[in-house]
């Protein structure tokens, strides 16, 4: 009896710790004498071939993309100005960024966004900007999949929203 499976063969999915992914097949795998089914996802930009165990695709935070309602609400967030928590140590407000990025959330991903965006990168330090391109290619990346446009655009339009809201 073939099960419903939450997720088919060409979907685009998020996985939390590496963005957008897509769904290159569903394969049954052997492990330690257990059948288990596998969803095979491709991260093209890292170059990298995942395989998450149907049954735990859910607990490992695996989902389909954001609705638009849902982009709109982290282009939102991009636009409202916040006073930059300077009293609080890069590296823990690095840790707090890095959590935001891989919770797979588009609306922190874009509070990462916005508070390390600089209109110059005089006063950004080499770890701050890696943080905001890493955080700014991870929701451009959905962006891209739900727009149907590729990466640079999705960048170029979030670009546009930050400029704005300057």
């Amino acid at each position: 009896m073939a099960r419903k499976l939450a997720f088919a063969a060409g979907d685009y999915i998020v996985y939390p710790s590496h963005g957008v992914g897509r769904i290159i097949g569903i394969e049954t795998q052997t492990i330690a004498s257990m059948e288990l089914e596998m969803y095979v996802v491709s991260f093209e930009n890292e170059r990298l071939i995942l395989r998450v165990p149907v049954d735990k695709a859910a607990k490992s935070g695996m989902r389909k993309l954001s609705s638009r309602e849902k982009i709109q609400s982290a282009l939102d967030a991009l636009k409202i100005k916040t006073r930059p928590k300077r009293t609080v140590m890069w590296s823990r407000r690095a840790q707090e960024y890095e959590a935001k990025i891989n919770s797979g959330d588009p609306v922190s991903i874009a509070e990462v966004v916005r508070e390390l965006h600089r209109s110059d990168d005089s006063e950004q330090s080499y770890s701050e900007r890696q943080m905001y391109r890493a955080a700014l290619e991870r929701l451009a990346r959905e962006v891209a999949a739900i727009d149907h446009v590729d990466e640079a655009e999705a960048t170029r339009r979030l670009e546009k929203v930050l400029l704005q809201a300057a």
